[in-house]
């Protein structure tokens, strides 16, 4: 029996609404990606990945992506972006770890930890009610769900779920982890070890897909950047049969230059659907 993966990589709130529209637009066309064996969700991909393995109805999803930010209910949230000083950080961790993502990770996470400490970014409590718009009464479904996160201190991959690391550990609790950028949300403290965004080291980290014998990734932010590596990049070496999508021109244009934007929702979910129509012929010859 054929085993497929679904990788949902990390893109902010306009990866998730990009993703779901992508999704919706897929199964109107007659390719439903939402009933792969294993689903790996990574930062925004974790939050899309949870609603749809749990069997929310996925018409739904896109319409509440359509709605205005205030009716969503995110329009209160204060306007988060990765600006200048953050990707500065990001630069300082990259030509310190020499190459070394583990390293990187780690150097990026300590400033993340600094940046918690001193108040510069929202606090736990504050980034767990963000997410609950999202995933709130959301558990671990029977299905084989693996959220990634970055281990803070050692810097090393988990992939959290019932079929990975930590079954322990509950969904609302990684998904906050996989989604905690560093230097724009706080770690995330798990069973006393704190946690980062698992986009810290691969937007899609789309080598958990091995083993599946075929392999689809929706990446809204597919690229090799340091030690990070893109979803095309990690499947080439599994060896398998994959295919990748990133944002056409018209989804780019969509989602702006701030990802955590919750305005450009509902143009990035919109560009995301009709996007979809280029790739079925692509994925019915893959999935089906």
């Amino acid at each position: 029996m054929t085993t497929r993966a679904l990788v949902l990589g990390g893109g902010g709130i306009t990866g998730i609404a990009w993703e779901t529209g992508l999704l919706a637009g897929l199964a109107a066309e007659g390719v439903d990606l939402t009933g792969a064996d294993r689903v790996i969700g990574t930062s925004a991909g974790s939050i899309v990945g949870a609603q749809i393995t749990s069997d929310l109805d996925l018409d739904e999803l896109y319409r509440r992506q359509l709605l205005p930010p205030a009716d969503l209910g995110d329009g209160g949230v204060p306007l988060a972006s990765i600006g200048l000083g953050v990707m500065v950080k990001y630069a300082t961790a990259m030509l310190q770890s020499r190459g070394d993502v583990e390293r990187f990770c780690r150097v990026l996470a300590a400033k993340a930890v600094r940046a918690a400490s001193n108040g510069a970014v929202p606090s736990v409590a504050e980034r767990y009610e963000q997410v609950a718009q999202r995933i709130g009464g959301l558990t671990w479904p029977e299905r084989d769900l693996r959220v990634t996160a970055i281990d803070a201190e050692t810097g090393a991959l988990v992939a959290f779920g019932p079929e990975g690391d930590h079954p322990d550990a509950s969904l609302e609790d990684a998904v906050n982890a996989s989604c905690a950028v560093p230097c724009v949300y706080p770690p995330i403290p798990i069973d006393g070890r704190l946690y980062v965004d698992g986009g810290a080291r691969s937007g899609s980290n789309a080598d958990l897909a091995a083993g599946c014998d075929v392999v689809v990734a929706i990446s809204p932010l597919d690229r090799s950047i340091g030690t990070q590596r893109s979803a095309t990049s990690q499947l080439r070496d599994l060896g398998v049969p994959y295919v990748v999508i990133t944002p056409d021109a018209e989804a780019r244009a969509a989602i702006g230059k701030n990802i955590l934007d919750p305005a450009a929702r509902p143009p990035s979910a919109r560009a995301g659907f009709a996007q979809a129509k280029a790739h079925v012929d692509a994925l019915r010859d893959l999935w089906l």
